[in-house]
């Protein structure tokens, strides 16, 4: 039986293009952080329904059937990760997606997870 890195060949082109584009430390640390704050499927839902219109933490709960405490907590890791923002309007806290991106993302991961 040969061994089997024998048989295998570096194409040092392709090599240098995947390097050329390899993000840095930093940004993969950042990304990874990103993907561990949408692992948890209360935060996915809270970017679900946010995803539609902006929400108070009571909305929120009502809607996902969650305790207000429970909502905020996840809220406060979301904001923590530029995922959510919120305005105040009185003694009224309304969240909503961040930026397009977010909305990007959950659409694009959704559209993979019903896939086939």
């Amino acid at each position: 039986m040969s061994d089997l890195s024998e048989d295998h060949f570096v194409n040092g082109d392709k090599v240098r293009q995947a390097h050329a584009r390899m993000i840095d430390d930093s940004s993969a640390t950042r990304l990874a952080e990103l993907f561990k704050a949408l692992a948890d499927p209360s935060r996915v839902r809270i970017i679900c329904a946010l995803t539609y219109t902006e929400l108070c933490v009571h909305d929120l709960a009502a809607v996902l059937g969650m305790s207000h405490s429970a909502v905020s907590h996840q809220l406060r890791s979301l904001r923590e990760m530029r995922l959510v923002r919120y305005r105040k309007e009185g003694r009224h806290v309304y969240y909503q997606l961040d930026d397009e991106h977010i909305h990007d993302l959950f659409r694009r991961g959704l559209e993979h997870v019903e896939h086939g």
